[in-house]
């Protein structure tokens, strides 16, 4: 059977490693980009070298901030059947305080440089059968944050891209879809303080904060081909918080 291959950007952080994880022991061979984190990546790169030794993982280095690294980038894939968009930074500053280049550095990582990117990796997806886009969204893309303005305005456009490049592809059988996750427990949500925490918990049906493993069973699926007719949708990841 031939391998499938899929870029995860973002496989350094604690959401994207876990999505690495599951991807490689759903059988997929992996390009794991990451930006400056060298030390996590090379664990990550050890773990699934070790215990997948039939698969390929690849390292990609490059900053998402600027385009030669974007260019860089897609000239270091070949074969590609999924991209996961799992990269990226949050704001938490109100919108007094945000200064320009704040907004900038938000939309370009979540919001231009992926579309640049796609846009150059695309004829590589629409070789298969069936390939994949997922974007790692934020339910601040759908109803907003104070504080976090700037942050659900990039969320939410990248959630307006996907339901829009969805329609573009969906005759090259590529499916374009997002998960939107709630109130995950990582350290990018570390700056939200116990009472506040305790607040947020009384908000959630479930009960519970979300895991990086609610988000990735997600992910992988949304990848594989019991996905194929699931196009253009924001999967929402959030215990009941937003419904």
């Amino acid at each position: 059977m031939s391998k499938k291959f899929a870029l995860v950007l973002g496989a350094s952080g604690e959401i994207g490693d876990t999505i690495c994880r599951n991807l490689a022991e759903a059988g997929w061979s992996l390009y794991l980009h990451y930006s400056s984190n060298k030390a996590r990546i090379s664990v990550l790169m050890d773990d699934l070298e070790r215990l997948y030794p039939t698969q390929e993982f690849m390292l990609i280095q490059a900053d998402m901030r600027k385009t030669s690294s974007i260019e860089k980038l897609a000239n270091s894939i070949f074969s590609l059947h999924s991209i996961v968009f799992a990269h990226g930074h949050s704001l938490y500053k109100g919108l007094e305080e945000t200064t320009l280049e704040d907004i900038r550095q938000l939309f370009l990582v979540h919001v231009e440089h992926p579309m640049f990117l796609l846009g150059k990796l695309t004829p590589k997806l629409r070789k298969h059968l069936h390939s994949s886009v997922i974007f790692v969204g934020s339910i601040w893309g759908e109803t907003g944050a104070s504080y976090e303005a700037a942050y659900s305005a990039a969320k939410g456009a990248q959630h307006a891209f996907v339901k829009a490049y969805a329609k573009e592809v969906a005759h090259s059988k590529i499916t374009v879809n997002a998960v939107a996750p709630g109130f995950i427990d990582t350290k990018m949500n570390m700056h939200v303080e116990n009472e506040a925490r305790t607040l947020l918990l009384e908000e959630i049906p479930a009960g519970v904060f979300g895991t990086t493993q609610n988000v990735a069973d997600a992910v992988v699926f949304l990848a594989s081909e019991k996905a194929n007719y699931i196009t253009g949708q924001i999967i929402r990841i959030n215990g009941g918080w937003y419904i």
